[in-house]
């Protein structure tokens, strides 16, 4: 159920309004009164950023995102329009190509949650970059979907949508592939660099296509870009690639053949970090010192002067700043340049140096030309190991929980947050899981998903969990039997009680009788029981036949839940007994039925005329004190009920009184020369 409408609070009740309404994981918004400013106010809420801007947007950025496509109603505002505003918590949930996201995600995670304690040391360490490179593959590929999407749709709304998506998973992609060295990994001194240009490799793909474009020329050294593209590996430290073009040039201009062979070698010679542990620091420093001796002494020689190019590739190769920054269009981005740097100048860069490189970098990539964006706030942070930072600037930009919950839960694993708890008594993993899991319980399939991520918070998840599945809609019976299956899993007794109670009124609304009682037995309900129970007899009554046999011949100890349930199961069992011809058996079970005192006294009359029947029969059924008893039932009930005028003036009633007792007087009779007879022999 949700709250009323109310009107903002404050407002001046002549002018336009806004009306709310809070549901279980959004909020209705309406205007109340006809104006110009509601109308742009619609038009602005319902506008979509575009892709370029979505770094610069912060959290403003994200409240528009969770507007967008949220809007229903037409109209520019005109009195006869009616527009209502669907404000989410998390939109991108229903973005069905991210759906691959969250699904593949829940799988990575659980599987990271049952292996926490199989490993330890290097194996444990090896586990978890692996499981980071999977939530990174999840992550690539779903952005793969989404720019086939963007390509192969016509509508340019949904082109935006699909660009803005795909620039926010790059930008995700990016962030985690970073903290995956430096946090995941923990790469020292030397592997450190090698991991930063491959991750620089991976995602500042801006020149891939002029690299094609050159390659697949039939003279690739005459090409305009040529030179551009040996810079771009020369940048990235792609010295094999590099050396393959120039080999091209040296073959296309045999003058500059003696220069191509001597900045080949040094290319050839030039130290680098192995993953391996087949050389010291120190042994690299000493080569590397050597080599940029090398380098330093062939640039001052002017060997390469009468070659601009080749110059400046060599004054790259000697880490010259200024000469790493002409190619500053080449690079496109600071943190490029910081990598660049940091092999030509710093290869044996340690891990916490890297914050004075990324500064220093930063500032002299953006010269004071511009500010940094969020993008770049973020990966400083990381720069600076300043992973609390991080998760909180990622969580101010970006539009849903999915990247810090499990960001988060991964360092966590890593024992990297272990002692940042946060002030109202949870820590930040699983304050951050429970909002990413709330967030999957406003849809109407992924909750699911949330209830495993609620199962990994140890210390509100329960709670949470037991709020949000109350708030499911229970629209269709296997779905409630889904949730209840998930309640009853958790010994989950309360929620158990109310999905069975919501289920069997339902069914009680629709006149399934049948189900209504096997939700009320399942809430263990004896008042409703009892309910339902009076409702199969009052329509047994009214029919004289009962529906849902299967259920009622298959109640078994469920039927002791209430007096009128055992009446209902045992009264079923008497017709069963009499249609097998099973009468002496029938004869006592109907006798119990009234001396019992379970059957209701409305019901008395229909077990004596049950009776009827069995006191016809060829052979004696009741004995001389069965009969006695019955004969008192019935003077009880004509005698004793406040209906009493009711057996006297309803001449049907009058006329079932009067055969019963010629039927029992007629009975007792032949039970007297019966058992006199026996007696007699």
């Amino acid at each position: 159920d949700t709250v009323p409408p109310q009107v903002v609070p404050g407002a001046d009740p002549s002018a336009r309004q806004l009306c709310f309404a809070w549901g279980p994981a959004e909020v209705l918004v309406c205007e109340t009164l006809f104006g110009r400013a509601g109308g742009s106010r619609s038009r602005c809420l319902s506008r979509s950023p575009s892709p370029s801007r979505f770094w610069r947007e912060g959290r403003a950025g994200a409240a528009a995102r969770a507007l967008t496509g949220s809007v229903a109603g037409t109209g520019e505002g005109t009195p006869s329009s009616s527009r209502v505003f669907v404000v989410r918590r998390d939109q991108d949930i229903y973005i069905q190509t991210l759906r691959k996201l969250f699904n593949e995600s829940h799988g990575i995670f659980m599987g990271l949650q049952r292996s926490e304690e199989e490993l330890a040391g290097k194996s444990r360490k090896a586990q978890l970059v692996q499981v980071s490179k999977n939530y990174r593959s999840v992550i690539r590929a779903c952005m793969e979907d989404m720019h086939q999407a963007a390509v192969s749709t016509r509508d340019p709304a949904l082109q935006g949508q699909y660009s803005t998506q795909v620039s926010i998973l790059s930008a995700m992609e990016l962030i985690w592939n970073l903290c995956e060295i430096l946090f995941v990994e923990a790469a020292g001194a030397g592997p450190l660099l090698l991991r930063l240009l491959d991750w620089v490799r991976l995602h500042v793909c801006d020149v891939d296509s002029m690299v094609r474009e050159v390659l697949s020329s039939e003279s690739p050294s005459k090409h305009k870009l040529f030179w551009n593209v040996v810079d771009v590996f020369v940048l990235q430290g792609r010295m094999d690639e590099a050396r393959h073009l120039l080999s091209k040039e040296a073959s296309a201009n045999p003058t500059s053949m003696n220069m191509y062979k001597i900045l080949d070698d040094l290319m050839k010679k030039m130290p680098v970090p192995s993953l391996g542990n087949t050389q010291t620091l120190t042994e690299l420093e000493l080569k590397w010192q050597h080599w940029h001796e090398e380098c330093q002494r062939y640039l001052q020689d002017g060997t390469f002067a009468s070659n601009p190019h080749m110059e400046s590739i060599c004054k790259i190769l000697l880490g010259d700043e200024d000469a790493i920054l002409e190619k500053k269009e080449l690079m496109t981005t600071w943190y490029h340049f910081l990598v660049t740097r940091l092999l030509y100048s710093h290869p044996t860069v340690k891990p916490l140096e890297l914050r004075f490189y990324a500064q220093s970098s930063m500032d002299l990539f953006l010269g004071g030309e511009s500010s940094p964006e969020p993008l770049d706030m973020i990966l400083m942070a990381a720069f600076e190991f300043e992973m609390h930072q991080v998760i909180k600037e990622c969580s101010i930009v970006l539009s849903n929980w999915w990247f810090v919950a499990h960001l988060t839960d991964l360092l966590d694993h890593c024992k990297l947050l272990q002692s940042h708890n946060l002030y109202f008594g949870s820590n930040m993993r699983e304050f951050l899981l429970l909002e990413y899991a709330s967030g999957l319980f406003s849809h109407h399939s992924l909750w699911q998903l949330g209830v495993d991520y609620f199962d990994h918070c140890p210390e509100y998840g329960r709670v949470y969990l037991e709020l949000h599945i109350e708030r499911i809609p229970l629209s269709t019976e296997q779905k409630a039997l889904k949730v209840l299956r998930i309640c009853e899993q958790r010994q989950m007794h309360e929620q158990v009680r109310s999905i069975c109670k919501i289920m069997a009124m339902k069914a009680l609304r629709n006149n399934r009788l049948g189900s209504a009682l096997s939700w009320s037995i399942r809430a263990k309900d004896a008042a409703f029981a009892t309910l339902i129970s009076d409702r199969f007899l009052k329509d047994y009554c009214e029919r004289g036949c009962f529906s849902d046999l299967d259920l009622i011949d298959n109640l078994g100890p469920s039927m002791l839940l209430s007096d009128r349930l055992t009446f209902l199961g045992k009264y079923r069992e008497f017709h069963r007994l009499y249609g097998e011809k099973r009468f002496p058996e029938a004869a006592r079970l109907l006798l119990s039925l009234m001396t019992a005192h379970i059957a209701p006294c409305s019901f008395w009359m229909t077990l004596l005329t049950d009776a009827l029947p069995l006191l016809e029969q060829k052979e004696v059924i009741f004995s001389a004190e069965q009969t006695y008893e019955l004969m008192r039932c019935l003077e009880d009930l004509t005698a004793g009920n406040p209906d009493k005028q009711k057996f006297q003036d309803d001449d049907v009633e009058r006329t079932k009184v009067e055969m019963l007792r010629l039927a029992l007087a007629r009975n007792l009779a032949r039970v007297i020369v019966k058992e006199g007879t026996v007696e007699g022999s």
